[in-house]
Order: structure tokens, then sequence, then C-alpha cells
């Protein structure tokens, strides 16, 4: 079969593929390895343009045959430069190998001994399987599932079954001959190489479609390694559908020089890859430069997503008293699990567990940048663990006291329910008893006097413990809202306040009672304290906020940090997120603000 070309890779989960890290030390035998297969591969190269110089001339000297020894060239110095750096990887040895069966079977075409130029025939074909299967392991350099071994199906069958096949029937009078030529029949060949050829061009676009896919949905730092493989994957594309186009008519040249171009540069788009990485680490220094001076957690995060280049990249920080990562915000953060695009690198400072990046899995194909950014960072992100430590502990404090206040409006309701449904009811029957006991007596005798004393004293009972009942909780904020509520409060205040209610729904019950007593406790000082001659109350709703502010025209001077009113309001206020202010100069009134989240 004439030469077909190939596929692309199917690159699993992540990119990163040849980002070296610093050379390790290789055995003294991988070394001449390498070293021998340098001078190897510069002969190979010579030795395809020299036998073709010789053979067919100077003419033969174009854009096509350079080009078709760069391609070699360049697959054979990436992988070897690959495998210098990643001696433990097996893609640097499979970038070596496709070059080398690139040029391998050119150097054997020009041979006059039949079975050399046989081989020839067959490598022409085989390299495909080798440069297909460079595409699918591509960043492992293995295959690591049984789709990606059917995407290589197409290409092992027309190359290895079929083109045995084809060389058992297929006969040419050029060169030296077929050596592996049993039964010369023409239309058996050329029905088999029709085969073969629709084979290699069906597996080419099915495995482009599935790198274009991968590549589709690849995060950005992913798609970076990816895309030399999907312009391999195009290449093949093209090659393949080249030779199908040749069997009829003599395609451009300017197609081949585009095949080989990108051939090319799919080994050279990986040492960019190689390049970007060792530029990247060394960028740790500006690192270090930014993390002199104590970066805030948002700049903190932004300087380590540069220096990783990940945008994406996230901090959680270990908090050890309750066994749980955090967020810059104190709330707890659970780590993804592996497989979802995301991978986990522990930070570890003074052999104790500081933080967690959470990064693009592509990263981890990058080892020593991630461990050189994250030794670089271990000391700013021991102090922002700190911090972080701190927050959860103020976001359990806060949680804690808004359970505390939640529980004692819980009672609250509870006591001024027992106390309506049951004291005062009584009461009220007592009440109803005595009223008609005196009905039935004189008016003016002695017994309708002391009669007429207890009613009078039970319903004064009955005023004050409605009274006690209404400052245990409100049932009126409850059955009616907040605007009802505070009009109440209001009328029952010693003096004239007005009352400006802009909120349009119901709120949540914790913010309606926060507000209540707020309005309630600020009355009463007005009342008591300030010798004001008018006080006003405003609550409205404004980004997301319940604002609420009591006022009078009094005497001032009022001091928060002294008396439990105010501050028991602070509390119950900043356990819903919210601040509590108080104005209150000497002579000029006092003004209390409270804003309350209720979004």
């Amino acid at each position: 079969m004439a030469t077909a070309q190939l596929p692309r890779r199917d690159s699993r989960a992540r990119p990163g593929l040849l980002d070296p890290g610093p050379e390790r030390a290789d055995d003294a035998l991988a070394r001449w390895i390498r070293h021998a297969l340098w001078l190897l591969g510069f002969g190979a190269g010579v030795g395809v343009l020299a036998l073709t110089l010789s053979s067919e001339g100077r003419a033969s000297l174009d854009v096509s045959l350079v080009l078709t020894v760069l391609a070699g060239w360049s697959f054979i110095a990436s992988g070897l430069i690959a495998w210098r750096h990643r001696p433990e990887g097996r893609l640097g040895p499979i970038m070596a190998a496709v070059g080398f069966v690139w040029l391998a079977w050119r150097l054997l075409a020009h041979s006059d001994w039949s079975p050399a130029f046989t081989a020839a025939l067959w490598l022409s074909d085989l390299w495909a399987i080798v440069f297909a299967f460079f595409l699918v392991s591509f960043p492992y350099g293995r295959i690591a599932s049984k789709r990606d071994y059917a995407l290589m199906a197409p290409f092992v069958v027309a190359v290895v079954p079929l083109e045995l096949l084809w060389l058992l029937f297929w006969r040419t009078d050029e060169g030296p001959g077929n050596a592996l030529l049993v039964w010369p029949n023409t239309t058996v060949a050329e029905n088999v190489d029709a085969v073969q050829r629709a084979l290699i061009v069906t597996g080419s676009i099915v495995l482009t479609g599935v790198l274009t896919r991968r590549w589709l949905v690849a995060s950005p730092a992913f798609r970076r390694v990816l895309t030399p493989i999907l312009t391999g994957a195009a290449a093949i594309l093209l090659g393949s559908s080249l030779t199908v186009v040749a069997k009829v008519t003599e395609p451009p040249a300017i197609l081949e020089w585009v095949v080989l171009s990108a051939l090319c540069a799919v080994p050279l788009a990986v040492l960019g890859g190689l390049l970007r990485a060792r530029l990247a680490r060394s960028a740790v220094g500006d690192l270090m430069v930014e993390l002199r001076d104590a970066p805030s957690p948002g700049e903190l995060r932004d300087a380590l997503a540069r220096a990783l280049h990940d945008p994406s990249m996230e901090i959680a920080y270990w908090v050890p008293e309750y066994e749980t990562y955090v967020g810059p915000d104190g709330r707890s953060v659970r780590l993804p699990a592996s497989g979802d695009g995301r991978a986990v690198t522990t930070v570890e400072h003074g052999g104790r567990a500081v933080a967690a990046l959470i990064h693009d899995e592509s990263l981890a194909d990058e080892p020593e940048l991630v461990g050189a950014v994250t030794a670089a960072a271990a000391i700013a992100l021991e102090n922002e663990r700190l911090q972080a430590d701190l927050r959860a502990r103020l976001e359990e404090l806060r949680g804690s006291r808004a359970r505390i206040v939640e529980a004692g409006d819980a009672e609250r309701r509870r006591l001024e329910r027992n106390l309506h449904d049951g004291t005062q009811q009584q009461l009220v029957s007592v009440a109803i008893g005595l009223r008609l006991v005196a009905s039935r007596l004189e008016g003016d005798s002695e017994a309708a006097e002391l009669l007429a004393a207890a009613r009078d004293e039970l319903a004064a009972a009955l005023d004050e413990l409605r009274e006690l009942a209404q400052g245990i909780h409100p049932a009126v904020l409850t059955d009616h809202g907040l605007d009802v509520a505070l009009e109440t409060l209001a009328a029952r205040a010693p003096l004239p306040v007005r009352v400006r209610v802009e909120v349009a729904e119901r709120l949540p019950e914790a913010v309606e009672v926060a507000a209540y007593y707020l309005v309630a406790e600020g009355l009463t000082n007005v009342a008591k304290y300030a010798g004001a001659s008018t006080a006003s109350v405003a609550v409205e709703r404004e980004d997301g906020r319940l604002v609420v502010q009591v006022a009078d025209d009094g005497v001032g001077g009022a001091d928060p940090a002294h008396g439990s009113g105010l501050r028991g309001l602070a509390d119950r206020v900043e356990a819903l997120n919210g601040r509590l202010r108080v104005w209150s100069p000497a002579g000029g009134g006092t003004k209390v603000l409270a804003e309350i989240p209720c979004a």
C-alpha cells in the first residue's frame, strides 16, 4: 500500500506532557544510548539526503525532501531531549521511534536488495502505527483505556495483516522487487490496498474527532498541551486523504508541504511546552519577590495562580483542631475527588500540613514547577493558614452565638405562649368569676367593696402580665409584622415618636426580632436617660440589608460600652452578620444604627 499518514493521539485527562524538570541522574548506559541515537538520527537524515540526491539527481533537492528530513529530525531530537529530562517517562522514546521509523523506510527504499526494499514498503506504513500510538498515548506514553485500543485498531489492521496480504499479491517492476511476492495478482492487490486506505482514512477521521472533542472540553491549561496533538491528528487526516486522492490525480505539492510542515511542528510544539515549563519555573523568583510583603489572601492566591499559569487555582488551609480544610473566609472546603479534572497538592512547612492547592489536573505533569512554587510560598501559606484558622474560629464563634440567640428566642416564644395560654387565661377566668360574684352582691356592702378592690388588683396584675409577656416575645410581631409591632411600641412610648417603615414584605423571623428589640431598647433608653422631647424610628431595606435607626434630640453622651442593653443588642445583631453603631455626642442627641443582612 502507498505510504499512509497517521492518526493523532488520544490524549487522556492530563496536560503538561513534556514539562520536564531538572535533569535527573541517568545511569551511564542510558546516557550512552541517547548519545548513540543522536549520532544515528543525524546520520539517518544525512543518508536520506545523500541517497536521494545520488539516485535522483540535484533536481530532487526540493521543499518536500527538506521537510521530510526535518520532520524525522524534529521527532528524534524532541524525543531524545524529552527522554533526557524525563528518563522515567515513555513519551520521549516513543517520539524518537516515530522519527527513526520515518527516516528508516526512506533509507531502505534506495536499497538494491529485495528484502530491504520490501522492508521499506512495510515500514512506510508501519510509521502510521507508531505515530498513531504517539498521539493516542499522549501525554503518558501508554494506552489507558479500551477506547484508546479501539482508536488504534484501524491502523493496526491496515498495516499488519492487510499489509502482509497486499505484499503477497503485489508485483512491481521498480527496484529490486517484492521479496514477499507469492502470487502476482493485481486485482487482489488493488482491492486490499483500497481496504487499507479506507481503514486508515476512517481511523484518522475517528481519531481526529475524538481528540477534537477532548480539546473542546479540556481546561485552558490542558488545551495548550493538546494543541500539538490536535495538529498531528489533522496532519494524519490530511495525509491519509492525499493517499486516496493520489490514486485518481496528482495532488498539489502545497498540500504535501502542509502535511510535512505540520509533522515538523508537532514535536517542536512539545518542546515548546518543555521550554514553557522551564521558563515558568524561573518565574518562581518573581513569586518570591511578590511574597516579600505579606500579601492579602486574594493577592497570595493570584500570585500562585500566575506562577502556576492556572487562573482557576484555589487555596484551602488545614485547620488541625477541626481536622478539615477551610477557605480564606474560614468556611469548610471539600477537596475534589480524582477524575473530575482537578488535582490537589498538599503544602507542608516544618513537617506539618499547611494548605492544599486545588489546581488543574494538567499540573500533575509539572511536579518540579508545583514543588518550586509551593516551597517558595510555604511561609506565606503558613501565615495565611493561621489567619484562616482565626477566621474559622470566628466563624464557629459567630455560629455558636447565632445558635444561642436562636435558642433564647425559642425559649422566649415558649414562655410567652405559656403565659398567654396558661397563667393569663387563668387570671382572665378568675376575673370573669369575680364579676359574676359582684353582680349578686349589694353595691354598698362591705363584701362588694372588698370584691371591687380585688378585681382592680387582678386587672392591674393582668396588665403587668401582658406587659411581661410582650417583653418576653412580641406576639404582635409574629401575628402582624414589623411595621405594626413598631407602631405599637411608639404608641406606648412616653414621648412623641415618628415611625417610618419602608419594607414591602415579611423578613426572616430572626431579622424582624432583632429589629424589634433594637427599637424597643432604643426607645426605653430615650425615655429613661435622654431627656428628649421627640424620637424617630426609621426602617428600610437597602442593598440586601435591613437598616434600622433610632434617634432622639436629647442630651446625648451615651456610652455603648456601659450598660448591658446595647451590648446585648450588638450581640444579637452581630450574630446575624450585621453591625451596630452608636453616635451620641454631648448635647447632640443619640443615634443608634444597625445594619442586618436580610437577602
